[in-house]
């Protein structure tokens, strides 16, 4: 349900961005100094920042992060264990490292 209500709200965002009754007038004037179709495309801007942060609060796909965090855990263990390999490998005062 929540998935449909959203997609209905992009479609209506979609559709009201084609703001074709605006057009040719510059009248009535929005605060008696900006023109409508100015004012509807900032009032417009503002609602598609609100449908964005709806999607990004409600339909953002988790399991794609914990994908992607569960990867990089799994790489800085790997790094970790690689450094402290490659630290203790050889001990420092060796005759290696007089050469």
């Amino acid at each position: 349900m929540k998935r449909l209500l959203l997609t209905l709200v992009v479609i209506a965002l979609y559709v009201s961005h084609q703001d074709i009754w605006n057009w040719r007038t510059p009248y009535p004037m929005a605060f008696g100094f900006v023109p409508i179709g100015l004012f509807y495309h900032a009032c417009f801007t503002v609602a598609s920042a609100l449908v964005m942060w709806m999607l990004v609060t409600y339909a953002w796909p988790a399991h794609l992060e914990e994908e992607i965090e569960g990867q990089s855990s799994n790489d800085a263990a790997t790094s970790a264990a690689t450094d402290a390999a490659k630290k203790g490998g050889r001990a420092k005062g060796t005759k290696e490292d007089a050469r």
